[in-house]
């Protein structure tokens, strides 16, 4: 799939890691998501997806943390988050909100299955050991959209690889080194964090 990749991921990849820090960058993380493919949603059908999404999302930041700690480089990780949320939108015949096309699920699940057969995540089961005790709010789905999906926002043709879009409009095959300069204090919300 394709992502882009920047200092804020690295810098948000360090604050994750750390206390009261660490907890406002995921809450401001979590509501960037939920905001970004709230957009990408059938406005009919926005706020009544809000909760889950929240809940879902904070959950795979769980996941990316797991990953970048089993040795996941920043990308991987975080396409592991991207596909766990396909799968869900999947789940609920939210296609206009996948990034690539359905057609690809399993092509994806394949490059990470070792990662998602051990943490018992599946295409039918997204968070795997990840969800929360208290599971995820439910949200309405819409099984229509399966029977003849559209992906507006998706981007078919990277299942075999992660693709990064750096800043400078190139696209990489498995991301960026991580820059030597990174500070926590450019992550969305750690100013937030610091009081």
């Amino acid at each position: 799939m394709k992502i882009r990749q920047n200092a804020r991921h690295f810098a948000s990849k360090k604050a994750l890691e750390l206390p009261v820090v660490g907890d406002a960058v995921k809450r401001k993380l979590v509501d960037m998501h939920t905001d970004i493919f709230l957009n990408k949603a059938d406005p009919d059908h926005r706020e009544e997806r809000r909760e889950h999404l929240d809940a879902f999302f904070g959950a795979t930041m769980d996941t990316y943390l797991a990953a970048l700690q089993e040795g996941a480089p920043e990308a991987e990780a975080r396409e592991i988050t991207h596909i766990q949320a396909n799968f869900d939108f999947f789940n609920h015949g939210w296609t206009e909100m996948m990034e690539f096309p359905s057609d690809e699920l399993g092509d994806h699940y394949d490059r990470y299955e070792t990662f998602f057969s051990r943490h018992g995540v599946t295409i039918a089961d997204p968070l795997g050991e990840f969800a929360p005790a208290d599971g995820v709010p439910e949200a309405p789905s819409t099984p229509e959209k399966l029977d003849d999906p559209e992906h507006p926002y998706a981007e078919g043709g990277f299942a075999d690889d992660v693709y990064v879009q750096g800043d400078d409009g190139e696209i990489r095959v498995g991301g960026q080194d991580e820059p030597e300069d990174v500070s926590v204090d450019d992550a969305p919300g750690a100013d937030e964090g610091e009081a």
